[in-house]
C-alpha cells in the first residue's frame, strides 16, 4: 500500500506542486491551507508536511500539539518552510523528524519523505485493537472473539492486522496482496478471497453474513465496526476491554 501524506501550507501553488510530484510517484497527498482545516480531519495520515508559518497557528506550536494528540502522536512530521536559519532548523528538529527549507528540490523532498516513512515503519510499536467483540494483540499475536481465543495462520494474522489498522477503509485484492504478501512470492488475487473466507470462518458468528470483514461492492474488502463506526480511534489502556460498538488501538506495552 502506498502511504497517505497530509501537506499543510497556505501557498496553494506550492501545495499543488507537492501533490503533483508525490502523486507522480503513486503517493496520495491531501492538502490543507490552515491548521484548523488539518486538525479537523478524522483520517490518520502516514506523514505530515508542515509549513511553520500557517495563517492561524505557528507550525512549531502545531507540531507540539500533534505530538500530544492521542490520535496522531506517532505520525512523523517534516517541516517544509521558508524559516531556514540555524536556530529555526534546530528548533524544528527538536519536534519534527526532518526539516526542508524553501526553495527545495522536489526529488529531494520525495526522497526525504520516503526515508522518514521507512524509519517510521521500522519503529512502529505493536498495537492492540479492540473492535466490537474482536480483540487483536500484535505483540503476542493473539486474537480473541467474545473472549474466545482464535487460532490464525501467520498470513491470516497479518491480513487481519492490516485491515484493523485501516478500520473502515476498503482495499482491492491487488492492494491487499502488496500490503500483506509483498512482492517476494507469486500469488494471485484469488488468494485474497481464500484467506478472507478462512478469516470469516474463524472470527464471524455467521460467516455468510459477516459483521467485521465486509465486501465493499466495486472496491474490495474492509474491516468495519459492527453497527456503527467512529473513524477517529481512541487510545485505550493496554488491557482495557472496549464496549461492543467501539474501536480502539494502543501500542502494546
Amino acid at each position: 500500500m502506498q502511504p497517505l501524506i497530509f501537506a499543510a501550507d497556505d501557498d496553494q501553488a506550492l501545495t499543488r506542486m507537492v501533490r503533483y510530484v508525490f502523486e507522480a510517484e503513486g503517493i496520495t497527498v491531501r492538502t490543507f491551507g490552515s491548521a484548523a482545516e488539518l486538525l479537523s480531519q478524522k483520517t490518520r495520515p502516514d506523514l505530515l508536511l508542515l509549513d511553520r508559518e500557517l495563517p492561524d497557528k505557528d507550525g512549531l506550536e502545531l507540531c507540539h500539539e500533534i505530538r500530544r494528540s492521542a490520535a496522531w502522536a506517532g505520525v512523523p512530521v517534516i517541516f517544509v518552510t521558508g524559516k531556514d536559519s540555524e536556530r529555526d532548523r534546530l528548533e524544528g528538529l527538536q519536534v519534527a523528524d526532518d526539516y526542508v527549507a524553501k526553495p527545495f528540490s522536489c526529488p529531494e523532498l520525495v526522497a526525504r519523505a520516503r526515508a522518514v516513512l521507512r524509519r517510521s515503519s521500522r519503529n512502529r510499536l505493536p498495537q492492540r485493537f479492540h473492535i466490537g467483540q474482536l480483540h487483536i494483540d500484535e505483540e503476542s499475536m493473539t486474537v480473541r472473539v467474545q473472549g474466545r481465543q482464535v487460532g490464525l495462520t501467520a498470513v491470516e494474522f497479518r491480513l487481519l492486522c492490516f485491515l484493523a489498522a485501516n478500520l473502515g477503509k476498503s482495499f482491492r485484492r491487488d492492494q491487499l496482496l502488496d500490503a500483506v504478501w509483498g512482492d517476494g512470492r507469486f500469488v494471485t488475487p484469488r488468494t485474497v478471497d481464500v484467506h478472507v473466507r478462512r478469516l470469516r470462518a474463524k472470527i464471524e458468528t455467521t460467516p455468510d453474513s459477516p459483521r467485521y470483514i465486509q465486501t465493499v461492492r466495486g472496491k474490495g474488502y474492509g474491516l468495519m465496526l459492527p453497527y456503527t463506526w467512529n473513524p477517529e480511534p481512541r487510545i485505550s489502556a493496554p488491557c482495557a476491554m472496549a464496549p461492543p460498538a467501539s474501536f480502539s488501538s494502543s501500542p502494546a506495552q
